[in-house]
């Protein structure tokens, strides 16, 4: 008689045992364990379905969620014993059920398969990681906004090609952050609609030829409805992908803050003062305190659209449906999340902290004739084409580089030289505080709009 391996539940078919380094190899339980509370939540839930089908008596349905409910303690507790063995989570758990209640263990997997199982435990796992983020957004939006409202009126450069532009203001700056976040928190609750389908009852991917009853599965899961074809439903991992997008964009947009982040704390802008917490020192230049935590985090942008990658080089050739190839899909899956989470956390925690240098940005916003654009606008209101405005402004600027002054600091009587219909009122566009305040439009710098945009954010984030 053939001797074969009985220790993993899936060798009956098999009659030599699996060489040592390919068990190792294919096995992934050291990383899909992960979602071992997602995966005992889908087995109750598919248990359950069973037991009204009458595939499972009542003190086998009893006894099957019991244990799984053990199960999950130990787990919880750290006393699970994981065997590569058993290949993946959803193994190592039923044959944990087995050991502990005997054959009503084995009629669990009934009308299902593992294909469509890790499927749901992913949807599950990731449903929970896209509602944690947006939640950390929720939290550094508010952190955006306690700031900006702060700082609404604390003028700066506003930048175009890194030179200064236009005066601007810090809370305007920060409310430009802010949106981009609202729309990263819009594309992940849109993720979040085709996450939330469930594949389970697909079965490996024809169905099943048992009566099961998908609706009820579906909703004691809080899924929104059971996915529409077997063959792509285990075999689908686009939610995957849009997740690393989303994710990649957010990671984007951390990124730019952190760079600027960055810059403004270095000694050339002195714009912000980071907190100590968020910084380190240097091994051998006492006085140094480097940005650690924004450049680590401008530095994981790229870890994360490199996952992105991964997934879509991932599923680009594999023809229907489900093959080995998906397994890895997780680790790239699992670390996107990580890797959002803990940098949301750490921006939610130093933007508070963040202490404005204000003299210094006022400084730096007189710089570079800020205002020049104002001049210009001033002349055309005052009947100039702007073509003929832009001729004169720059003759002016000219003047101020030559003499190293600001545009403000110009005489009117050297400002007429330009152009005659130049008057004293022309003072009052020159200033920082003037350009500023007659960008009173919606979404303009104003410091009565910045207020007015926070006022707003905080009544739609409902704080």
């Amino acid at each position: 008689m053939t001797q074969v391996n009985q220790d993993k539940l899936s060798s009956a078919r098999f009659t030599q045992a699996t060489d040592a380094f390919v068990e190792i190899f294919t096995a992934s339980v050291d990383f899909d364990q992960r979602m071992a509370q997602q995966d005992i939540q889908g087995s109750i839930a598919h248990a359950s379905m069973l037991h009204r089908i009458g595939v499972l008596t009542d003190i086998e349905h009893d006894e099957i969620i019991k244990g799984l409910e053990t199960i999950s303690q130990e787990i919880s507790n750290r006393e699970f014993q994981w065997s590569i063995k058993q290949e993946d989570v959803h193994m190592n758990i039923e044959a944990r059920l087995t050991e502990l209640i005997g054959i009503a263990g084995k009629k669990l997997h009934t009308g299902r398969s593992r294909n469509d199982q890790v499927a749901t435990d992913i949807r599950l796992y990731l449903r929970s990681e896209i509602d944690s983020i947006i939640s950390l957004i929720n939290c550094l939006q508010t952190a955006l906004l306690d700031v900006a409202e702060r700082e609404a009126e604390t003028i700066m450069p506003g930048f175009t090609h890194l030179q200064v532009a236009q005066p601007v203001t810090f809370g305007h700056h920060l409310m430009a952050w802010f949106e981009m976040l609202v729309r990263d928190k819009e594309r992940l609750l849109d993720c979040r609609k085709r996450v939330n389908i469930m594949p389970l009852g697909a079965a490996a991917l024809a169905g099943t030829s048992y009566p099961i009853d998908r609706d009820y599965v579906a909703k004691l899961l809080e899924f929104d409805r059971p996915t529409a074809n077997s063959l792509d439903s285990v075999s689908d991992r686009d939610f995957a992908i849009e997740f690393a997008a989303a994710g990649s964009l957010i990671m984007m947009h951390l990124s730019r803050f952190s760079e600027e982040l960055v810059l403004w704390s270095s000694a050339q802008f002195d714009f912000i003062e980071l907190p100590d917490a968020f910084c380190t020192g240097s091994s051998i230049m006492p006085q140094k305190k480097n940005p650690d935590v924004p450049e680590l985090v401008r530095g994981k942008s790229g870890r994360v659209a490199g996952h992105l990658m991964s997934l879509l080089m991932l599923m680009k050739s594999q023809p229907l449906a489900y093959n080995k190839d998906n397994q890895e899909d997780k680790e790239p899956l699992f670390d996107t999340a990580d890797t959002l989470i803990n940098c949301l956390r750490a921006f939610a925690d130093m933007i508070p902290h963040i202490q404005c240098k204000k003299q210094n940005m006022y400084k730096a916003a007189k710089q570079g004739f800020s205002t020049a654009t104002d001049l210009a606008d001033y002349l055309v209101r005052k009947g100039m084409a702007f073509r003929d405005a832009h001729e004169v402004v720059g003759l002016a600027v000219r003047l101020g580089i030559d003499s190293n002054r600001d545009l403000s600091e110009l005489s009117l009587e050297e400002l007429q030289q330009f152009s005659d219909i130049i008057t004293e009122d022309v003072y009052d566009v020159l200033s920082l505080e003037g350009s500023v305040a007659s960008r009173k439009h919606l979404g303009g710098t104003a410091p009565g709009r910045v207020r007015e945009a926070v006022q707003l954010a905080k009544k739609q984030l409902k704080i």
